[in-house]
């Protein structure tokens, strides 16, 4: 258990009831926000001290917080659910919490205990709870953050001080339009990490450097970027924010590929819960390399059956055609394939309640 004390300040105007009915009917993605937020502060010869549960609001920085001039800031993203029988759950919080400190060793920043992490998403899930969708498929997006807030503009070392933030947004389906195959674009001008880099972090950073590349995605008709690697520009690493599977074969005993983690790559935690869940399917799963001429290739002769993307926010995204700059192909009939539904249904299935967690993903708040 957490050895720190939370000072809890209730919001004194929360959003009415009626107006949050409202939101929740269509809440969209990112776009509205709970009642209350986490904040923690960390000094080098304090550590965690200061937690609180607040009011959802504004917070104060000092013009010259590192994090402004250093970007050195990271993040995670997970999901609370109402299950079937009514309570409240989140998805393998604990691989969140481990993910966040894999970053922040990275980052040069300070780790979180993994208790006072998931103490705090349940404080905050738990207070707001109202918030957590009942409609089918929606669910509450939890967004813990930790960012720089040493006054110094030297850039010489690492910060002294930090903020631990979460905030939470209710959201719906990730595509408004539905589960519908996406058309990527394979970025030979830009790349999203190098090895040696900070490609495993999950850092603004890195999301920021690759607006770029789905622009040009976007600009030659395209919805997501394909990200290839940074030295020879030809084998695949990722699909905008998401990882890639290739799933190769459509009968008794399909076969799914998806890109080995090198450290150009984050290590996502859905691609990591389809790795464990495939195999309990019949599917088998094999982490290694692909380039752009074996995809195109193996669609092309049919042996290459379905490419999805993964990630919490969107769970599956299939990818149904790539362009580039000289080729273009499709992915097998253009609609979402069986193999990636039938995952897709199984994880939901978990989430919701309405699947067996035989893996012991679910954590239960309330």
């Amino acid at each position: 258990m957490s050895t720190l004390d939370f000072e809890i300040t209730r919001n004194e105007n929360p959003v009415s009831a009626e107006d949050r009915a409202g939101i929740l009917a269509d809440p969209g993605w990112g776009q509205h926000f709970t009642d209350h937020m986490i904040t923690i502060r960390y000094h080098k010869d304090k550590g965690w001290h200061d937690a609180k549960l607040e009011p959802y609001g504004p917070i104060t920085l000092d013009p010259a917080s590192q994090v402004l001039h250093y970007a050195q800031e990271l993040f995670e993203g997970l999901k609370a659910y109402r299950q079937a029988d009514g309570s409240i759950v989140t998805f393998r919080p604990y691989a969140n919490a481990a993910r966040m400190n894999a970053s922040a060793q990275r980052m040069a920043m300070p780790e979180i205990p993994e208790e006072l992490f998931v103490e705090a998403i349940d404080l905050l899930v738990s207070t707001d709870r109202d918030w957590v969708p009942t409609t089918e498929g929606h669910s509450l997006y939890l967004r813990p953050f930790m960012f720089a807030t040493t006054r110094l503009l030297g850039v010489n070392q690492p910060a002294n001080e930090y903020l631990f933030m979460i905030i939470a947004s209710p959201s719906g389906n990730y595509y408004s339009r539905g589960i519908k195959p996406v058309t990527v674009w394979l970025s030979q001008d830009y790349t999203r990490a190098a090895p040696g880099g900070t490609g495993a972090a999950k850092t603004g950073g890195n999301y920021a450097a690759s607006f770029a590349g789905q622009a040009q995605a976007v600009e030659n008709g395209c919805d997501q970027v394909v990200w290839l690697d940074a030295v020879e520009h030809r084998w695949v690493e990722e699909v905008g924010s998401m990882n890639l599977m290739f799933v190769y074969g459509s009968g008794p005993q399909p076969r799914i590929l998806t890109p080995a983690l090198t450290g150009t790559l984050l290590p996502g935690i859905t691609r990591d819960s389809m790795l464990r869940l495939a195999p309990d399917l019949g599917i088998q799963v094999e982490e290694g390399k692909i380039n752009i001429d074996e995809w195109q290739h193996g669609c092309e002769s049919g042996e290459l059956t379905e490419v999805f993307g993964c990630g919490t926010a969107a769970i599956i995204s299939p990818v149904g055609a790539v362009k580039g700059a000289d080729r273009a192909w499709a992915i097998g009939d253009g609609e979402p394939g069986p193999i990636s539904m039938r995952l897709r249904e199984e994880l939901i299935g978990i989430q919701f309640g309405r699947r067996p967690d035989t893996y012991g993903w679910i954590h239960k708040i309330a």
